[in-house]
């Protein structure tokens, strides 16, 4: 068998994940008593995937799994700056996926997360599920892998059954060559409450199925309506593990019963954090190397990570990274610790600045000014 970097096996068989899966799921179901939040006993820190001691590691909730406190986003917009023949028709998510310059790219991305510790992988495109998987090909257990195939999932009218949503995952994992998912995470519509109750419903019978066959660890989903995401939480408790939604520079924690992030905090919720830098709308240049306010564009990179991991209800912000020196970069930030008085007034006038020329498809981040 293939041995990765560190000279485990590649990956878990099937029969080994389901017996761990099983033996989890009963953990969990035992935990799910008074205190949620502690639902399931947290492993050993260093036992984590691509453990690093210079990584700060948070618990993903009630799984007991550690998780880096940056992670990489499955989006790679602006690659075309490292791979100029990555994009067909300059749309990101119309990748070549065969381009050379492409492919090495993200391998080499990829690696640079493992050397530093970052061990979690957010894809939720087909794309991006078969670029990622490809990328760890022979180390699959260096990184836990999110699923989500977006484009067959319950955006589309036609998979909005149970039966049709687990014909997505068997086809992405056959196709991505997956014996598993570490967390299968269904995209919604963004604005989920737009889905009939009998639609969730249909949604959770096919997270749990998965669940208890073995093809995904962990289960949840993404979306950013946050009455609707709280609603689901509170109602589907031991189905939702894991909840991806926006989180900007420009969001505040509401610490009272009601808010979202009291929410997750109760129900003991892995909470993954996209569109930190807004986009790309924080930044002053295209995220080229050469770019002339590069070393500006880290320094507001570096202190919006900051600022999200101020919310200890986040497990990790999922920024898109396109180069080795991005991932060096907010691994630091991981690190660094809170915001000095100076730093989050330079932050919150730049991401003025940003959220003053959003796009207009993306007038919607300003909904996330609060959680």
């Amino acid at each position: 068998m293939e041995q990765n970097q560190r000279g485990n096996k590649a990956g878990l068989t099937r029969r080994e994940f389901v017996r761990d899966g099983a033996a989890a799921a009963a953990g969990l179901a035992a935990g799910l008593g008074a205190v949620q939040s502690q639902a399931v006993e947290k492993t050993d820190v260093k036992k984590t995937r691509s453990y690093n001691p210079e990584m700060k590691y948070r618990p993903l909730g009630k799984t007991g799994l550690w998780i880096s406190q940056v992670c990489l986003g499955g989006h790679w917009k602006r690659v075309n700056e490292m791979a100029p023949n990555a994009f067909k028709g300059g749309d990101w998510l119309g990748a070549n996926l065969q381009d050379e310059g492409f492919k090495k790219n993200r391998y080499d991305v990829v690696s640079q997360c493992i050397k530093r510790g970052i061990n979690y992988i957010d894809a939720c495109t087909l794309q991006e599920v078969l670029t990622y998987s490809e990328a760890l090909r022979g180390r699959r257990d260096a990184m836990y892998l999110g699923f989500s195939w977006y484009q067959e999932e319950l955006r589309n009218g036609s998979f909005r059954t149970a039966e049709k949503l687990l014909g997505t995952l068997d086809k992405g994992m056959r196709e991505a060559k997956l014996e598993y998912v570490d967390l299968w995470r269904i995209t919604m519509h963004e604005q989920s409450g737009q889905h009939t109750k009998g639609e969730v419903d249909e949604m959770m019978k096919a997270l749990e199925t998965a669940r208890k066959q073995g093809k995904a660890r962990m289960t949840g989903f993404s979306s950013h309506d946050r009455a609707h995401i709280k609603w689901m939480i509170e109602t589907y408790p031991e189905i939702v593990q894991v909840v991806v939604t926006p989180y900007t520079a420009k969001t505040k924690v509401v610490t009272d019963e009601a808010g979202l992030w009291a929410t997750m905090k109760k129900f003991g919720v892995g909470w993954f954090g996209i569109k930190p830098f807004s986009g790309t709308s924080l930044f002053k240049g295209n995220s080229s190397p050469d770019s002339p306010t590069a070393e500006e564009d880290d320094k507001l990179a570096r202190m919006a990570i900051r600022h999200v991991l101020c919310n200890d209800a986040i497990t990790a912000p999922i920024p898109g990274l396109i180069n080795q020196h991005q991932v060096d970069n907010v691994a630091q930030a991981a690190i660094e610790g809170p915001l000095e008085k100076e730093e989050a007034k330079e932050l919150d006038d730049a991401m003025d600045r940003a959220w003053a020329n959003l796009p207009a498809d993306y007038h919607w981040l300003k909904d996330w000014e609060y959680v």
